[in-house]
């Protein structure tokens, strides 16, 4: 779910769908283009002096990859890009189908395992040891390795990220302040009693995306899931462990917590009609006190909302420490039959190390780049709402709290299951338990085929 405007998902994140369109899971078809075998890279070949055109499929609606490949073209004007966009439910449904047909150099990534396996990413592991990305904190590309049974966090590495988001919880400063509000809450009731407040006192609590093809209460879901439980299990769902289930005691308690709330009337009425601008919109224009995004609206939020907004991750429960957030990388990878790959690599490896890029990465993207421990980090505000959101990052880090998205599960899972579950959660046709029994049943169909 766009690291990912700016970089809006992360993404980790899934944000709007191409409104309708009809989205169908395809397997990849016939075709003519030879994958581009791992021995046949010259990982120190990077762009060269002729002119070279990187074809690049991102996410539509987030500035950071964009901003990236122009200051790129700045540096090394003999590259240039033929940048293509699409929601990203749509390059979730249709990215094998992309990649197998007309092979892009760089891609937005969606959930990699079947990708992966099905030998439609190029591995990345030569560039990796060319360019010292081995040398990297693990942590930052563990969810980016596939091994060959397609379970994520081990084997060849498929994909690098733009950035590393995380998501959380954003607030209008002034309207907490109408509600009691001056400091973000500690536990999980004193955020649901600034949830009633809010109610109370006549204001959105909560204008979450939740419409089309989009299931954006998953943003609060899984950070309820993280206040309830401890996150290496649902980190090990994700990554399809054996035996892993998303339905246990604690998610059940999450999601009934969630339901909580949507029959306490704290979401907009019309949560199943928003996308994700519109939240985004209607957040900046003070309509709503809370919404659940990541840090790649920092950025746009110091811009648009200068000292007005602030950043918390979810609170644990009363008396617990408990907490953890979805933190993943903006992940982009290279078709197995890229026209340019040892240039699209070299542009990896350029967003982590170049000085602007990361400059960019922070300012634009909100977030904490890819790359080596000890590198350049630029100067932020520290009364910015990005300052306090590459603190959150340190927090994450400390407590061990990061997950990824749990709509990267399997190649589906999102579009055809979360989605419509949560949906129909929204409008009351469905309550928690069923909620993760059916998407337990989903999953467990999808990995066992």
């Amino acid at each position: 779910m766009s690291r990912v405007p700016r970089s809006r998902a992360l993404a980790i994140l899934a944000v709007g769908a191409a409104a309708g369109l009809a989205l169908t899971a395809c397997a990849p078809p016939g075709g003519d283009s030879a994958p581009t075998s791992a021995a046949s890279v010259d990982p120190a070949a990077g762009c060269g002096t002729d002119d070279v055109v990187l074809d690049m499929y991102i996410e539509t609606g987030f500035p950071l990859p964009k901003e990236l490949a122009a200051e790129f073209t700045n540096q090394h004007p003999n590259v240039t890009f033929d940048i293509r966009e699409d929601q990203f439910a749509v390059i979730t449904q249709n990215a094998p189908r992309v990649l197998q047909d007309s092979p892009p150099d760089l891609m937005r990534l969606p959930q990699m395992s079947e990708l992966a396996s099905g030998g439609l990413l190029l591995d990345l592991d030569p560039y990796a040891e060319a360019y010292g990305w081995v040398d990297w904190p693990e942590s930052q590309l563990e969810q980016l390795r596939v091994d060959e049974d397609g379970r994520r966090g081990t084997g060849p590495l498929y994909g690098m990220g733009l950035n590393f988001s995380m998501t959380g919880v954003f607030y209008n400063k002034e309207l907490a302040a109408q509600i009691g509000m001056d400091e973000p809450p500690q536990t999980l009731e004193e955020f649901d009693s600034y949830l009633q407040a809010a109610k109370d006192a006549g204001l959105t609590p909560m204008a979450q995306f939740n419409g089309g093809a989009t299931g954006g209460l998953l943003f609060p879901l899984q950070a309820l899931m993280a206040s309830y439980g401890p996150t290496a299990p649902i980190n090990d769902w994700i990554f399809q462990a054996p035996g892993a289930t998303i339905d246990t005691p604690e998610n059940l308690a999450a999601a009934e917590h969630l339901q909580k709330w949507v029959d306490a009337g704290y979401f907009a009425p019309d949560i199943n009609s928003l996308d994700y601008s519109q939240m985004m919109s209607r957040f900046i224009g003070g309509e709503s006190v809370f919404v659940f995004s990541g840090d790649w609206e920092s950025g746009n939020l110091d811009a648009q909302m200068p000292g007005n907004a602030g950043f918390f991750l979810m609170p644990p429960l009363e008396g617990s420490s408990q907490m953890g957030a979805m933190s993943a990388p903006l992940t982009y990878g290279i078709a197995a039959g890229a026209e340019h790959p040892d240039c699209a690599a070299y542009f990896l490896n350029w967003i982590a190390t170049d000085e602007t890029a990361r400059t960019i990465t922070v300012e634009v993207g909100g977030s904490h780049p890819m790359g080596p421990a000890d590198a350049f980090m630029p100067e932020v505000d520290p009364d910015s709402v990005t300052a306090a959101t590459l603190a959150a990052g340190n927090t994450i880090n400390e407590v061990n709290g990061a997950m990824d998205f749990i709509a990267n599960a399997t190649g589906s899972i999102y579009a055809q299951s979360w989605t419509p579950n949560v949906q129909r959660l929204a409008a009351g046709e469905e309550d928690a338990a069923t909620l993760l029994s059916n998407v337990q049943a989903d999953y467990e169909q999808e990995v066992s085929e």
